[in-house]
């Protein structure tokens, strides 16, 4: 895949993810609490959970680009766990329930409604961090997982898995509000 098509695709999804979650605001604490059962996430709770891995992911992507002097490349080639992890973040038809860690699982935390500014926050910066991305090389620059500080991904699979996995807890907000009808 061409490089910047890649960039413009993930700009794309990362703008209708700010305008699907601007639409949160208008919702009252009580909706965005609300829980079909005492082991499932609220709406606030998904929301937190991508704040967590925002806080992990998007220092380090910063960090990474600033001190990078890679080029960039017309073409980037996906690795083969880096397209593994991203597709493993899709939404399937079924629900394919996954386990997250314990420090990523915000369950029962108290929150309000600035989980929602934090998140579209960090949507605008990941903005501007696949903009600056246009300037190294997607496929040499490598971001540590939060599964292990041994496991690597490319850039443009860390980038596609983080949108993914935002894509996949916002599929999970809608099943929410599918639910509280």
């Amino acid at each position: 895949m061409q490089s910047k098509n890649l960039i413009e695709s993930l700009l794309e999804q990362t703008r209708q993810i700010i305008n699907q979650t601007e639409k949160l605001k208008n919702y009252d604490l009580q909706i965005l609490t609300w829980k079909e059962n005492e082991n499932s996430w609220s709406i606030l709770e998904c929301l937190e959970h991508l704040n967590l891995y925002g806080d992990f992911y998007l220092p380090q992507i910063e960090n990474k680009i600033k001190n990078s002097t890679t080029k960039t490349e017309f073409e980037f080639k996906s690795g083969i766990l880096g397209n593994y992890f991203a597709k493993s973040m899709l939404p399937k038809g079924k629900l394919n329930k996954m386990k997250t860690f314990k420090d990523k699982n915000p369950l029962n935390a108290n929150l309000d409604k600035t989980v929602i500014d934090q998140f579209i926050k960090q949507q605008i910066k990941l903005l501007d961090l696949l903009n600056q991305s246009r300037n190294v090389s997607l496929n040499k620059v490598k971001i540590q997982t939060s599964i292990s500080s041994l496991i690597k991904l490319k850039l443009g699979d860390t980038f596609q898995f983080f949108v993914n996995h935002i894509i996949r807890h916002l599929n999970q907000i809608e099943r929410i509000q599918t639910a509280m009808l």
